[in-house]
């Protein structure tokens, strides 16, 4: 088997005997994280009337959250290459669980910020290693789905989170909204010790520079942007953007620069064009969900006068939309281009978000609401799977590691801009229709109260422009979708080429679906780039001979004499045949099967086989007639190497579906 086949070959390897076990064990922490992310949202309210607090502060809460997960995300992808992503899995897991309790336990807004940091560091080592794990335990016919799986799980908890957050404020208090986790996460703990496989490691360095520079940078663009509506956009908080700015230019630098050395972002995962497009867009889907909740949350309990339970219930319907078409759109990764599915995902999130900000209103009816809810589940089905299995599909096993860490750090960045970006805006918006009410403070007694009449108006205006914010932004995710290559738009990689000329799967096999025990059928297709349309086949033909091939005495190659042979032993023994070429280097393994009537001896040369003698071929003195397989000769020899000829060149009856004109 050539080289490249191998190295590709080497993630899959390890697989478990069952990998989905691995998965579903991974997916509860996944979840859980997840849903951490957005389940403060519908609690906001009673948060700020427990702790007195304004709405400044309580953003923070999510805030922090996103914060401690994105910085150290790129840190915990290299580590889980290290240490192995079974480890970091579990002490992620650990980690969370803990901070979730402390989180419950909290009694001022300091300590439940500090909580929410650990969280979140939690979070991001854990992250990374279920979409590294995915990648190195499935073989890559069965990834696409297992992505789907992935991806519709981040969907789905990101839109359970408010639901989730609204019955246990409702029925418990806010503090459960934490609590709930602890068992969570001890079950969670004991499958990953029984189910998640341990596997190979690799050594590596820890790049530090570049995680300060990261994370520097990061934290000041983040306060910067979220603190700047209460500071009048002072000065200085320009000054902190513009410094967090120019702490991420020097990250991006140093990775440059120290390329050879192990960074924490290699750069040249940004040479997959799908790779880098993906990115973009699921930062764009992390900044959309995380801005919009926010604005939904609001709007619903103070203005339409909704308890966190009914107000979590208006995204109901677009969780169940997006779980209900996870499956279906996942069937059709593998077989779609991303393109139009993506982009459709992203336009229809966009239009969701515009209808959304009209129907926010005193008097719309709650079933309008639901409306652009629903659509807006419909869209983002089209873009979670899709956006994991386009942005992966491509890299190397050795990058896993690394893209997956790239991947959800680019996500939670998203998250933390729209997060960061949406309290900046919303203040402002609110600043403007109802001045005066950013700093204040539910009733005291912790109840959530719907507003005066006469401030549900101005209220509602400012939550509806608030929610164009996302709209705007989700835009970006359709022009990233338009760009996107995919696998058949892609031109042949190194290890395309490599198995081009080697297709170790007869034809004849190969359509009927039954490869047997042909080997290397199965590693054929772990070549995602491999296009089974784009190499050469050979046809053979019989012309009329006046040689008798029953008498006529077989040709031998120099220094293979011909044995005397036993009986039964087939004359048509692959050594003595004549070369007619080299058909690969010499570094390939033996090819088991070829097409069309060739097989190929120990010294990777091709021998024809003579005409069938069953009256399914010509024999001398009579005229040709099509072969068995429905490969038809035509007359006279071949003028094409390169072509299946068929009476009918539209008949796709045949098996010469590899036919192309030269």
């Amino acid at each position: 088997m050539p080289e490249t086949l191998t190295a590709r070959a080497q993630g899959p390897a390890a697989a478990t005997t069952n990998p989905w076990n691995a998965l579903w064990a991974m997916l509860v922490g996944f979840f859980m994280i997840l849903v951490d992310a957005t389940i403060v949202a519908v609690a906001n309210p009673s948060i700020m009337s427990s702790l007195g607090i304004g709405y400044d502060a309580v953003i923070w809460v999510t805030s922090a959250y996103l914060l401690g997960y994105a910085v150290p995300l790129l840190l915990a992808g290299r580590l889980g290459d290290r240490f192995g992503p079974k480890n970091l899995y579990l002490a992620g897991l650990t980690l969370f669980t803990a901070a979730s309790l402390w989180c419950g336990l909290a009694d001022s807004i300091q300590m439940l910020i500090s909580a929410r940091v650990a969280q979140g560091v939690g979070a991001a080592l854990l992250t990374p290693q279920t979409l590294s794990t995915i990648t190195r335990i499935f073989p890559p016919e069965r990834r696409g789905v297992a992505l789907s799986v992935w991806g519709a799980t981040a969907g789905v908890a990101t839109l359970v989170g408010p639901l989730a957050g609204g019955v246990l404020v409702d029925a418990l208090g806010w503090q459960w909204i934490f609590f709930v986790n602890v068992p969570i996460g001890v079950v969670g703990v004991a499958l990953a010790v029984w189910l998640v496989p341990v596997l190979p490691t690799s050594g590596s360095r820890f790049d530090v520079p570049g995680v300060l520079l990261s994370g520097i940078g990061m934290f000041l663009i983040v306060f910067g942007l979220q603190e700047g509506q209460s500071n009048d956009w002072g000065a200085w908080i320009w000054a902190t953007v513009v410094a967090g700015v120019g702490f991420i230019a020097a990250f991006v630098y140093w990775q440059w620069v120290n390329a050879d050395n192990e960074p924490l972002i290699p750069l040249r995962i940004f040479r997959d064009r799908d790779f880098t497009l993906s990115n973009l867009g699921i930062a764009t889907i992390g900044f959309v969900v995380t801005a919009m909740i926010l604005p939904v949350m609001f709007y619903a309990q103070a203005v339409c006068g909704l308890s966190p339970t009914g107000a979590a219930l208006l995204t109901a319907p677009m969780a169940i939309a997006t779980g209900l078409l996870a499956p279906w759109v996942g069937r059709i990764v593998d077989r779609s281009h991303p393109r139009p599915v993506i982009g459709f995902g992203f336009s229809v999130l966009a239009i969701g978000l515009t209808w959304l900000s009209v129907e926010m209103t005193p008097v719309t009816p709650i079933w309008r609401v639901v409306l652009p809810l629903t659509a807006m589940g419909v869209g983002m089905a089209f873009i979670w799977s899709p956006l994991a299995a386009t942005a992966t599909r491509h890299l190397p096993p050795e990058l896993a590691g690394a893209g997956s860490g790239v991947y959800n750090a680019t996500r939670q960045v998203g998250s933390v801009l729209g997060s960061a970006g949406m309290a900046a805006f919303m203040t402002a918006r609110i600043s403007a229709e109802v001045p005066g009410a950013t700093g204040d403070r539910p009733r005291a007694d912790g109840e959530v109260t719907q507003l005066p009449d006469f401030l549900q108006e101005p209220f509602a205006a400012a939550m509806a422009q608030s929610t164009l914010l996302p709209a705007f932004v989700a835009l970006f995710g359709v022009v990233a979708a338009i760009f996107l290559v995919g696998s058949g738009d892609r031109p042949a990689s190194p290890a395309t080429v490599a198995v081009a000329g080697h297709d170790d799967v007869d034809d004849d096999l190969e359509d009927n679906g039954d490869f047997g025990d042909v080997e290397g059928a199965g590693e054929v297709g772990d070549v995602d780039d491999f296009d089974d349309d784009e190499y050469v086949e050979y046809v053979v033909t019989w012309e009329d001979d006046p040689h008798d091939p029953e008498t006529e005495p077989l040709p031998t190659r120099a220094g293979h004499g011909r044995g005397a042979g036993t009986a039964g032993e087939s004359r048509y023994d692959a050594d003595p045949w004549p070369a007619d070429g080299p058909v690969a280097d010499g570094t390939s393994a033996p090819i088991g099967f070829a097409h069309n009537g060739f097989h190929v001896d120990d010294e990777q040369r091709f021998r024809p086989l003579p005409a069938p003698t069953d009256g399914s071929g010509p024999t001398a003195g009579t005229e040709p007639t099509a072969p068995r397989g429905g490969h038809e000769s035509g007359q006279g020899p071949v003028d094409s190497p390169g072509r299946h000829a068929r009476t009918d060149p539209d008949d796709t009856s045949s098996y010469g579906r590899h036919a192309r004109d030269t």
